[in-house]
């Protein structure tokens, strides 16, 4: 297994400056990752150092929170896709969900699915460390029926992140034909696969290089 073709290579971090968005982008230039992924305003700096590569460049909106305006996500996701983002990550409406609003939820992950069809694949961060068990199932549906591309556990910036349990129950939730992306938290090549075998298809990472570097 190639698990390199599976990582998206973050780097998120508030304080990251355009000589960590290069470094990234060689890095995976070096080792084969299938995308990098930046905050929006990293996005047409990291698309010209990877221009002539098939790398993607993804693109996280809404983050961390959630807690804007589905009107201020369709902005970001505009601009992150004029800018050369092919995919988007972003993050449900935390309090919605909470709530109880699912029409709002709802919409607010089909705003962003409309605005991106055939343009950016989009990925539904649903930050599993703050949900119960029902509550993940119903918002991985709702992910589904928005015609989101993919559902992803964590921002990696919470409480908690990544967890084999929580990949193998949105597995459950979604079946067999929807991206799933495990992401925070994940920093080896062993529990990388173990995501990848309870049903992740993506692994999202700041710490991708270990993960190639020592498979054991």
């Amino acid at each position: 297994m190639d698990i390199a073709k599976y990582i998206d290579h973050a780097v998120l971090k508030p304080e990251t400056t355009e000589i960590e968005v290069k470094k990234a982008c060689e890095e995976a230039k070096k080792y084969g990752f299938y995308s990098v992924c930046v905050n929006g305003a990293n996005v047409a700096f990291a698309c010209e150092q990877l221009k002539g590569t098939d790398i993607k460049v993804a693109a996280v909106i809404g983050f961390p929170l959630g807690a804007v305006t589905s009107e201020v996500k369709v902005f970001e996701a505009k601009n992150v896709i004029d800018n050369g983002a092919e995919e988007i990550d972003m993050v449900i409406n935390i309090g919605a969900l909470k709530g109880g609003n699912t029409e709002k939820v709802l919409n607010d992950i089909r705003s962003v699915v409309d605005v991106a069809k055939d343009r950016a694949i989009v990925k539904v961060i649903i930050e599993t460390c703050l949900l119960t068990d029902k509550e993940k199932i119903l918002v991985c549906k709702l992910a589904k029926k928005a015609g989101a591309d993919f559902v992803k556990t964590s921002t990696g910036f919470n409480i908690g992140g990544a967890a084999i349990e929580d990949v193998r129950l949105m597995r459950e939730a979604v079946g067999p034909g929807m991206g799933i992306k495990a992401s925070g938290g994940i920093g080896d090549f062993k529990t990388a696969l173990a995501m990848i075998e309870a049903g992740a298809t993506r692994i999202g990472a700041g710490a991708s290089v270990d993960i190639i570097k020592f498979k054991q």
